[in-house]
């Protein structure tokens, strides 16, 4: 090559940013904006009644609407989300799962009305349920009924959109969940073989089978440990190659490969001085383009301030630009693998394979990856490591900078000011309500009531449910009516929730804060009762798992029944059960809403506790909550589970006295 011939450089990945909120009108605009901006596809967050099917007005909806995505309720919201945005030339990704079916057939629906050719559909689906049990919590019916929509949907993009990914087996939130990179690996392993299986017994052919295979891919996660993070990335590609060659009997290499995308931490983003996670999104952006032969196909980049709340355009357009700059400024995509041939990085490879063959085998054991859903044991080994790593930050042993290190710093101008981070206006719930009650009143009630009978019958009969769901979508049925009546046909499902007595700590940090719950319990005259809830549909619930774990390690009653409660339903149960201290965790937004509904019903019931509230809090709604009667508010920057521990023990004798 000549000193002026231009180096040849390898295809970019796909740059794209999670994005949507507030109204379909919103996240359009929002979407035309990221793409002039040069993002090269799109990745859709929908709010939390739209990911667990219901209407923007079911009761569970309430404060919920827009906050964590965008409304979705019917095909007039995806035909104005997709608003001047041809559907055909775009590849979209869809972050949806229990309702993975619905929003296809929504998509496919706004599709054939661009005329948008079937064949020509590129993107993908998340559509995996078995890490929706583990971590993230928006699954609705049981794991068997869960797993034939999975397959149902990915039978029938096969033949109807081979272009399309139907299924994303996301490991992202595993690691969310506390998941090291071995669990990681066996996890997201386990799940693939659980469809995979699922699928080759429906009979299809050899070659439709590796069909499947090649259009399977994976969302990743990729944490600060860069070196084990680029082995873990080579590790999945081995083994899935090794698998898919040995345990099905794929022959074509090309269908073999392990195609991901990944969006790095969110995890280790932090509250305190957050200016430092442009350089943590930067590192582990790193781990997953460096190393070609298991290079990202797809990258999503949080922003610097999601620990803070809803990130701005400007903070979205940040981490874009921070993948355009390492595509097209430095020389990364010009050069083979660098990473092939040292032995440090075989050994890593060599040893996160095994760790995660080992998991692979005990899981099989166990009956596959549903049955160890279903079992609990999947999850307890998650917040088991979840607890591990909390419990290494709060005794100094993992430094995270600013946060148990480093501490004193100059205030940050980026975080002076108002409008730090995006707010959704209350406003919207109510708007989305008056649409969709328009949607409903103006559609043809019979066609929508006869296209869910369609859908029924085709649930009851097992066939099927792609193309039924399509007819309703077009019929102008919603997403709660549709999640409606697969919920009376396959029921619903309370995943385990992990929680036991797993605390590790030595050295008496732990026991002092046992000696003060006690001293408590001693004073009132019975054990210190804490319910810890989890109002409203945000499913995350590793917060609320490590709380009541470290409060069932410190001496507390603990009344802990995991997700989707409403207001009333935790309220009741704190009465019934004499709950001397209620704790909300909240990470979707809708906290102050929820939070005052609680406090409202409590006053109303006569339940007298004090109220403490934990999530991705900003300081004005922590005053607002403080100044309408929560006693304390927990977020990101609150590490310490202990001094919370102590906290409570110290509310609960200071409302007791008060009472007395």
């Amino acid at each position: 090559m000549t000193e002026s011939a231009a180096p040849r450089r390898d295809k970019p990945w796909l740059f794209r940013t999670y994005a949507g909120h507030s109204t379909a009108a919103e996240s359009n605009r929002l979407y035309r904006s990221n793409l002039a901006k040069g993002q090269t596809g799109l990745s859709i967050a929908f709010d939390l009644p739209t990911q667990t099917g219901y209407d923007s007005d079911h009761i569970l909806s309430r404060g919920e609407v827009g906050k964590v995505g965008v409304p979705v309720s019917h095909l007039g919201d995806m035909r104005q989300l997709f608003d001047g945005i041809p559907i055909a030339d775009m590849n979209t990704s869809m972050t949806i799962n229990a309702t993975a079916v619905w929003l296809f057939a929504l998509y496919i629906a706004a599709a054939d009305e661009q005329g948008a050719p079937r064949g020509k559909l590129q993107g993908t689906t998340q559509n995996d349920i078995i890490k929706e049990y583990l971590s993230r919590g928006s699954y609705v019916f049981p794991p068997a009924q869960s797993l034939r929509l999975t397959q149902d949907l990915i039978l029938f993009t096969t033949k109807e959109c081979p272009k399309f990914n139907p299924m994303n087996v996301c490991s992202y939130h595993l690691q969310e969940a506390g998941a090291t990179p071995a669990q990681e690996l066996a996890y997201a392993l386990a799940t693939a073989c659980a469809i995979l299986d699922g699928v080759k017994a429906a009979g299809l052919s050899d070659k439709d089978f590796a069909e499947v295979v090649g259009r399977i891919s994976f969302f990743v996660n990729a944490g600060m440990r860069f070196v084990t993070e680029l082995c873990k990335m080579r590790a999945f590609v081995e083994l899935w190659d090794e698998i898919t060659r040995d345990r099905y009997g794929v022959t074509d290499e090309k269908s073999r490969r392990f195609r991901y995308g990944v969006q790095v931490n969110s995890l280790g983003l932090t509250e305190q001085q957050p200016e430092n996670n442009v350089y943590r999104i930067l590192i582990e952006a790193l781990a997953v383009v460096l190393s070609k032969n298991a290079r990202a196909r797809a990258v999503q980049l949080p922003a610097w301030n999601e620990a803070l709340g809803l990130p701005r355009p400007f903070d979205q357009q940040w981490s874009l630009r921070m993948q355009q700059i390492m595509a097209y400024e430095t020389d990364l995509l010009e050069y083979g693998d660098i990473f092939d041939g040292n032995p440090a990085i075989a050994a890593k490879v060599a040893a996160l394979k095994a760790e995660a063959v080992a998991e692979l085998k005990k899981i099989d054991e166990l009956g596959g990856a549903a049955a160890a859903v279903e079992l609990g044991y999947m999850k307890s080994k998650l917040v088991e490591s979840n607890t591990a790593r909390l419990e290494a930050i709060e005794a100094g042993e993992q430094i995270v900078v600013g946060v148990n290190k480093f501490t004193e710093g100059e205030p940050s101008p980026l975080t002076a000011g108002d409008n730090q981070i995006m707010v959704v206006p209350e406003h919207v719930e109510a708007e989305q309500i008056a649409r969709l009650n328009a949607w409903r009143a103006q559609r043809d009630a019979k066609a929508a009531q006869a296209a869910l009978d369609g859908l029924v019958r085709a649930a009851k009969e097992g066939r099927n449910m792609v193309e039924p769901s399509i007819a309703a979508a077009k019929a102008g049925v919603t997403t709660g009516e549709w999640g409606a009546v697969l919920r009376g046909v396959f029921g619903e499902y309370r995943a385990p929730t992990g929680v036991s007595s797993t605390a590790r700590q030595v050295g008496g940090q732990l026991d002092a804060v046992r000696e003060e719950v006690q001293r408590v319990s001693t004073k009132i005259g019975t054990r210190a009762k804490f319910l810890v809830g989890k109002p409203g549909l945000d499913g995350h619930s590793n917060g609320a798992e490590q709380i009541a774990v470290r409060a069932r390690d410190a001496g507390f009653d603990v009344i802990y029944a995991g997700i989707r409660s409403t207001p009333a339903e935790l309220v009741e149960t704190a009465q019934k059960e004499g709950a001397h201290c209620i704790g909300l965790s909240i990470l979707s937004g809708s906290h102050v809403t929820l939070a005052h509904e609680v406090l409202r019903l409590m006053k109303e019931k006569g339940v007298e506790a004090p109220l403490v509230v934990g999530g991705i809090i900003p300081p004005a709604d922590e005053k607002l909550l403080r100044d309408n009667g929560v006693a304390a508010v927990y977020t990101p920057k609150n590490y310490d589970l202990n001094a919370i521990m102590t906290d409570l023990a110290q509310l609960i004798e200071k409302s007791v006295e008060g009472r007395a």
